[in-house]
């Protein structure tokens, strides 16, 4: 005959054991939710350098100075200027491209009206089509790295200082480029400071 007491043998876990448990599984999900959030923040940053370092996504390359010399080959950039939805600004470049030799400094200035009657503050995203070209676009001097604060019904003449590095000619992949789009897209800014600094400004005068 088959002994059944081994399968009975178990008693069943007190009700306080059990609650500790649930509580201990409970607490370490919701630290590693936590966790996981706080990595994704700190990653946003990581990320932006990453891009700006590489190129990568499309991003142009910030450099201090033209070291470069230019090779004589001729390049057409594109510029392109657009507002997201909700911030009244009036956004253009003053010219839609302009020619350029590989390894030139050249200057463009972008205007912006804030057509609205209220101070509004708002950063600029940028990026270069096609990607691969990207790692050799530089950026000397960009109103992207800072917050733009403008009163109501103010402009301004946003200049951006760059240069086509030479490299681009001897990439296999993209030396027979003869075009290249410089986009940029101005949003609200998130922060507010700016903004509230802008208010008591406008206020003041």
């Amino acid at each position: 005959m088959t002994d059944m007491t081994n399968a009975d043998s178990r008693e069943p876990m007190p009700q306080g054991q059990r609650s500790r448990g649930l509580r201990r599984t409970l607490v370490l999900s919701m630290s590693a939710a936590t966790l996981m959030l706080c990595l994704s923040f700190a990653a946003v940053p990581a990320y932006r350098l990453f891009c700006r370092a590489t190129g990568f996504a499309g991003t142009p390359l910030v450099a201090a100075r033209n070291t470069t010399k230019g090779l004589g080959q001729m390049m057409v950039v594109r510029f392109d200027a657009n507002v997201a939805p909700g911030l009244a600004f009036d956004f253009a470049p003053e010219t839609p491209f302009v020619h350029l030799r590989l390894g030139e400094t050249k200057t463009v200035e972008f205007h912006v009206t804030n057509e609205s009657d209220q101070p509004a503050a708002a950063v600029a995203s940028f990026n270069i089509q096609p990607d691969l070209a990207a790692q050799y676009f530089n950026k000397l001097s960009c109103f992207c790295f800072d917050e733009t604060v403008l009163k109501p019904h103010e402009s301004k003449d946003l200049p951006v200082v760059f240069f086509v590095d030479p490299a681009l000619a001897k990439d296999k992949d993209i030396r027979s480029l003869s075009s290249l789009t410089l986009s940029y897209t101005f949003f609200a800014s998130k922060t507010g400071k700016s903004q509230a600094s802008t208010t008591a400004e406008t206020r003041l005068n």
